[in-house]
């Protein structure tokens, strides 16, 4: 190659370079390239090389006279760099307004939060190692709109690291246990609010878990190691589980979660055990089904808990239907149970959400919950504490929901 060929083919990588660079210091200035950006969600910031260093590149870069093949190369492996690892900020802030009566142990009306989905704000990121390999992290913690965190900020909703590749996904921390998938995908109101299918897990005043068992792990575990199966299975998924108990009684978790989703059919299977009060085991199984018609998609799931000599089916049917520029929704949840902390109940639920925007959306949700004699499942924890049994507990709610 000719002198003047390498020198024009050297001042074009330092212009890549150059553009690269300039990008970064606007993501560090938070100045958006347009107005669109300013307003996206999941804004990427870039963090490879530090914000000063970026703010003062020389002014001239572009008309530098560069000779030296090897410099050209590595200003266009420092503007890969830029571009392979990146940070995601996002979040969810739904807020309602809430009647909740529990029977003769009368109402609370409060302004509540998580109507339909949980209020949170985390980070999340990704870097590329190369050779199909990435590198991840995604911390995320709940929010409390209604009184701003006033305990302070956690990430208790999902803190892990992990790494990925054409085999799967390896990932360390604390997260989402795989068999609460099954109750939170399959059903309408996505386990939140007061529809939630999860009121029929635990009774008010029950330590923690199904049955009163003491386990932790109904959601999400600490101290977990998970894989889960590469996406491109056809169709087919699933995750397993477990979690390092660390001398904390409920907290150690062994489950999976094996799945198939194509076309308007969605069906997975989980089990789980988790060491719970006394060195006993909660097991579960659980079943989750969808299917989408043109009209609506119908929605079951089933529950099976059992410890010691205890045992609680649940099984919930509901159905979502598009209406009015909206969604309807509705769900039926049956829990019968036998021995010591099971319970007997039913509750109905119903619910509209109205989307403003892809980000924003109204909502309102009504759900009654029919305790027979000896159980007391309640609709919402906002509600009085002091509920008595075998009485009925009803919550109604309406919010807004802005996602970012």
């Amino acid at each position: 190659m000719r002198t003047d060929e390498l020198t024009r083919s050297a001042e074009a990588c330092v212009d890549v370079s150059h553009a690269a660079i300039n990008e970064a210091a606007a993501h560090f200035a938070h100045v958006a390239p347009d107005a669109e950006a300013a307003t996206a969600p999941n804004r990427h910031v870039y963090f490879p090389v530090p914000p000063k260093r970026l703010l003062t590149a020389p002014a001239n870069m572009k008309r530098m006279h560069i000779t030296f093949p090897a410099f050209a190369a590595l200003a266009l492996f420092s503007a890969g760099a830029i571009a392979q690892s990146a940070v995601q900020t996002f979040g969810i802030l739904d807020v309602n307004l809430r009647n909740q009566k529990n029977g003769s142990a009368g109402a609370i009306r409060s302004m509540s939060q998580d109507g339909t989905l949980s209020s949170r704000l985390g980070f999340r990121g990704t870097e590329d190692l190369g050779g199909g390999l990435k590198a991840g992290f995604w911390i995320e913690g709940a929010l409390n709109p209604d009184t701003g965190n006033p305990a302070g900020m956690t990430w208790q909703r999902r803190s892990t690291v992990s790494l990925m590749g054409p085999f799967g996904e390896v990932r360390v921390g604390r997260d989402i246990v795989p068999t609460y998938w099954q109750v939170g995908l399959f059903d309408p109101f996505a386990a939140v609010g007061v529809a939630s299918a999860l009121n029929m897990a635990t009774q008010q005043g029950q330590s923690s878990g199904a049955l009163n068992s003491g386990a932790t792990t109904t959601v999400r575990a600490n101290n977990t190691v998970a894989y889960m199966l590469p996406s491109a299975l056809g169709g087919a998924y699933g995750s397993a589980m477990v979690s390092a108990g660390e001398g904390v009684v409920g907290n150690k978790y062994q489950g999976f979660r094996l799945g198939y989703g194509s076309g308007p059919a969605n069906v997975a299977l989980g089990m789980s055990r988790t060491q719970s009060t006394g060195g006993f085991d909660l097991k579960l199984i659980n079943v989750g089904a969808t299917y989408q018609f043109a009209w609506a998609t119908l929605y079951t799931n089933f529950n099976r808990y059992e410890y010691r000599s205890s045992s609680e089916r649940i099984v919930m049917l509901g159905v979502a239907v598009p209406l009015a520029g909206g969604t309807f929704k509705a769900s039926y949840n049956k829990a019968t149970g036998s021995g010591s902390g099971s319970g007997n109940a039913a509750q109905m639920g119903i619910g509209y959400v109205y989307e403003l925007s892809r980000r924003t959306a109204l909502y309102g949700t009504a759900a009654r919950i029919d305790n027979e004699a000896g159980s007391r499942f309640v609709t919402s924890s906002s509600g009085p504490t002091n509920a008595m049994t075998g009485q009925k507990s009803t919550g109604y709610e309406a919010g807004i929901r802005h996602s970012f």
